[in-house]
């Protein structure tokens, strides 16, 4: 369950004429725009833009970056982008220019659905004139890279194939820690393509055979970014959920936060999952998520932030 929900009484051109209000004049009313925009959902955010145009002759975003700065500006952009595009603008970014930003092709395709996969991939090409899988290709490599395209597809497995349990349970075992060196493919195939409630009692089994977890398993016989991509993928498989809460713990409980991620997972879970996220957190962590983002945050940012988050725990 999401922590934005539509608003009742939505009426876009009054929105629209209070974000105006806002902006007019010497200074902005931060709060208005904060608590405004962070309590409509995505697609009446879309509305209000059409409505802006419609009323004043520009473009509300543009109007927002003029009066707007630093993080509370790009987290407020990031609400009033559609989430698909979002999301793909998100990976082109993580691939555009030198370097990888691998955990962000990591956390998206580890996390999103099919559906959500192949809208990311259409959205991609109409937005950047490129094709995501080409784009991934050319900067990754070896089994990492092949599980990514695996991921790509959308195309997971649905429902669970009672025949096959064991059989993966003992393939998986088998490509690891039972043997010397490690078959990726067997791993990348198996998790890449099962679904997440076969996968779940897949890991049961291989739990049995092994004596510990799966997550074990690809720990000791893999590492760098193929390791951190096989791990979120059993994660999500495990509760997607829990995965985000352990995402947004690392992202803030070090030297320094992470305000992208914070900022991507915040904005993109905000009408998914954001209260099974803060269950998670609280009984992992034993703190609540509002706090935590209250202690690593400051300003404008801090507070939209917070009312993304919903409720203290």
């Amino acid at each position: 369950i999401g922590s934005v929900r539509p608003f009742v009484n939505f009426n876009a051109k009054n929105d629209a004429e209070l974000l105006h209000r806002a902006m007019k004049g010497v200074g902005t009313d931060e709060d208005v725009v904060l608590m405004l925009l962070t309590s409509r959902s995505n697609d009446q955010r879309q509305q209000i833009k059409a409505a802006y145009k419609k009323a004043y002759g520009k473009d509300l975003v543009s109007a927002l970056k003029s009066e707007l700065g630093g993080l509370f500006e790009s987290l407020i952009v990031a609400l009033m982008t559609p989430p698909t595009l979002y999301d793909a603008s998100q990976l082109q970014k993580a691939l555009k220019g030198a370097g990888t930003d691998d955990d962000v092709l990591i956390e998206i395709l580890a996390s999103r659905t099919g559906e959500q996969i192949k809208d990311i991939t259409k959205v991609y090409k109409n937005e950047f004139s490129a094709k995501l899988e080409k784009d991934i290709c050319g900067d990754t490599s070896g089994h990492y890279q092949k599980l990514l395209v695996i991921l790509l597809q959308g195309s997971r497995e649905e429902g669970v194939d009672e025949e096959k349990i064991e059989k993966d349970a003992k393939d998986l075992y088998a490509a690891g820690e039972g043997k010397f060196g490690t078959d990726e493919e067997t791993l990348i195939k198996i998790i890449g393509n099962r679904s997440a409630e076969h996968l779940r009692k897949v890991f049961d089994v291989y739990k049995k055979l092994a004596g510990s977890e799966i997550e074990d398993g690809i720990r000791g016989e893999t590492t760098g970014n193929l390791e951190d991509l096989l791990l979120a993928v059993v994660k999500c498989a495990r509760s997607v959920p829990d995965y985000f809460a352990e995402c947004l713990y690392k992202c803030m409980r070090r030297a320094g936060t992470d305000d992208s991620t914070l900022m991507r997972i915040m904005v993109s879970r905000s009408e998914v999952d954001m209260l099974d996220i803060r269950a998670s957190f609280q009984k992992k962590y034993g703190a609540s998520l509002h706090t935590t983002i209250q202690e690593d945050t400051t300003g404008d940012y801090q507070k939209a932030l917070l009312y993304l988050c919903g409720s203290n725990d």
